[in-house]
C-alpha cells in the first residue's frame, strides 16, 4: 500500500471540507492504493488502509483413502459400498468374495455404477492367486480390464512370473504382490524385492504392514525399501511383534501412523495407487473401529 497526502479545498458555498477524490477521506489523510482493485476489496470490508489477509486455499490431499472390503465381509455389496460412503473413504479395493471375477459384462457393470452411485472409485482388487495356468490369470487380467481396475492385489507363484510379465504388458495393468506373514512365501520384504527384480515395472507391492509387523519387520523400513515399486499399502496395525497376534485401532500397536504417511511422501507412492486401510477383528460390529481407524488416519494425513 502507498500512502498520499491530498490537499483539502474549501467549498465556496458551503466552506467545508471537500476532497479531491471520490476516495473515502480520514481526517486530512487519504489511503489511495496502488491499485483500484486492492482498494475495492479493502473497502469491502469495511478496512481502508489496512491489507486483508487472505486464508491459503486448503491444499488438496496427497493421498486417497480406501478401504480393502475384506474388513466389510459381513455385509452386502449394498451395504458394503453405503458404509464405505458414510465412512469416509475416497475408495474401495474388492476382495474376490464380493466382487467376484468374471466375464460377465453386465454384472460388471452393475458394481461399476453401485460405486459410481456412492462416489467411489475402486482402486484395487485381491488378493488374487496366480499360477502357471496362463488361462485362469488371463481371465484375472480381461476382468479387470473390463472394470477400469488399475491395480491386482496378489499372492503369485514363482512359476506364473513370466507369464504375469507377458500380461502387464499387454492390459498394462499393475500386479502388487501382497506378503501374508510369518511362513508365507513372501513373509519378509526381501522375499517380495527378489521376487521382482528384474521383472516388469507394473509388477512391484501391496504392502500389509500389519503382516510386515507380524514378521518382525519394520513398516516404514518396508515401505523405503520398495521404492518405486510400492503400489498398494494395507494399512493395518497388530498388537505384537509376533505370528500370533490381533488386530487393534491404528496407532494402538506398533504401527507408527504419521511416520508411515511421511514414508508414503518420500517415497513419492502414486496418486493412483491402493491405499487400504485393512480391519480385521470384529467382523460382526466393525463399523466403530474402522470410523476411529479413519480418524486416525485422516489426522496423520493432514500433518
Amino acid at each position: 500500500m502507498v500512502r498520499y497526502q491530498i490537499p483539502l479545498s474549501r467549498s465556496a458555498h458551503t466552506g467545508k471540507n471537500h476532497c479531491r477524490s471520490n476516495y473515502t477521506c480520514l481526517g486530512s489523510l487519504f489511503m489511495v492504493t496502488q491499485s483500484r482493485r486492492s482498494f475495492m476489496t479493502s473497502a469491502a470490508a469495511g478496512i481502508v488502509g489496512i491489507p486483508l489477509i487472505h486464508a491459503a486455499a486448503p491444499a488438496p490431499p496427497k493421498f486417497s483413502l480406501g478401504i480393502q472390503a475384506f474388513s466389510l465381509r459381513k455385509y452386502s455389496l449394498d451395504d458394503a459400498l453405503r458404509h464405505t460412503k458414510e465412512l469416509g473413504f475416497d475408495a474401495i479395493e474388492f476382495y474376490p468374495k464380493m466382487f467376484p471375477v468374471t466375464n460377465d459384462l453386465s454384472l460388471i457393470k452393475t458394481v461399476l455404477q453401485k460405486v459410481r452411485d456412492q462416489g467411489l472409485t475402486i482402486s484395487a482388487h485381491g488378493v488374487n492367486k496366480f499360477t502357471a495356468d496362463s488361462e485362469a490369470n488371463r481371465k484375472v487380467f480381461s476382468f479387470a480390464k473390463q472394470a477400469g481396475i488399475k491395480t491386482l492385489t496378489a499372492d503369485p507363484s514363482a512359476d506364473s512370473f513370466d507369464n504375469l510379465e507377458e500380461l502387464v504388458q499387454e492390459f498394462d495393468i499393475r500386479v502388487a504382490i501382497h506378503n501374508h506373514g510369518p511362513g508365507h512365501r513372501y513373509s519378509k520384504v526381501l522375499d517380495v524385492l527378489q521376487a521382482i527384480e528384474n521383472r516388469d515395472q507394473r509388477i512391484g507391492a501391496c504392502a500389509d504392514l500389519g503382516h510386515y509387523i507380524r514378521s518382525a519387520e519394520r513398516p516404514v523400513e518396508v515401505i523405503r525399501l520398495l521404492k518405486g515399486r510400492l503400489y498398494g499399502i494395507h494399512l493395518k496395525d497388530v498388537a505384537e511383534m509376533q505370528k500370533k497376534t490381533e488386530g487393534v485401532i491404528l496407532g494402538q500397536g506398533h504401527l507408527d501412523v504419521p511416520a508411515v504417511f511421511a514414508a508414503l511422501d518420500q517415497v513419492g507412492f502414486p496418486e493412483d495407487g491402493a491405499l487400504s486401510l485393512e480391519y480385521e477383528k470384529n467382523p460382526d460390529s466393525p463399523l466403530n473401529d474402522i470410523r476411529q481407524c479413519v480418524a486416525i488416519a485422516r489426522n496423520a494425513m493432514a500433518s
